[in-house]
C-alpha cells in the first residue's frame, strides 16, 4: 500500500552507525506501512558523498528527508548538519536529528543550523513508532506546503 502523497514513496536517508538502531528503524517504517525507500549510511563522510552524489553515489536519489544521528564515527552528525546547512543544493532538505545526546549545546547548535525536528533516540519499538508517525506527518505537511 502506498500511503505517501501522490503515490510517490518518501526517499529517506538514515545516517546511523548502530546496526540495532538501523534494524529497528527499518522495522518501524515497515510496520507503520510508510511507503519509503530507506538508504543507510553508517558514517558522516559516506552520508556527504551520498548527498552530493559523488563516486559510487552518482546516481543516488535526492532524499526527501534525512534522519541524522549526531554521534557518528569520523565525520560526526554535527559536521554533516553544518555541511547540509552551508550547501545551497542541500539546505532545503528537511533534517530530523535522532540522537541519544542529551547535551543542551547539541540541541542549540542543531537549531542554529535549522534542524526541522530534534528527537531523542527512543529506546523501545513503541517509542520509535511514535517517531515514525511524527516524521510521516512532518513530511506530508512539508510536501503539501511545497505543492501549494
Amino acid at each position: 500500500m502506498d500511503d505517501s502523497p501522490a503515490g510517490v514513496p518518501i526517499e529517506i536517508l538514515l545516517v546511523e552507525d548502530d546496526p540495532g538502531d538501523v534494524l529497528i528503524t527499518r522495522e518501524a517504517f515497515a510496520d507503520h506501512k510508510v511507503s519509503n525507500r530507506l538508504t543507510v549510511c553508517a558514517d558522516g563522510a559516506d552520508a556527504l558523498r551520498f548527498l552530493r552524489r559523488e563516486g559510487a553515489y552518482a546516481a543516488a536519489p535526492r532524499p526527501d528527508i534525512v534522519l541524522l544521528d549526531l554521534n557518528l564515527p569520523g565525520v560526526d552528525g554535527r559536521a554533516v548538519l553544518a555541511a547540509i546547512h552551508a550547501d545551497p543544493a542541500l539546505n532545503d532538505i528537511p533534517v530530523v536529528v535522532l540522537t541519544s545526546s542529551r547535551a543542551e549545546e547539541d540541541f542549540l547548535r542543531s537549531h542554529e543550523l535549522r534542524v526541522d525536528t530534534y528527537i531523542a533516540k527512543p529506546v523501545d519499538f513503541a517509542s520509535l513508532m511514535h517517531v515514525v508517525r511524527r516524521i510521516e506527518t512532518f513530511y506530508i505537511s512539508v510536501r503539501r506546503n511545497a505543492t501549494a
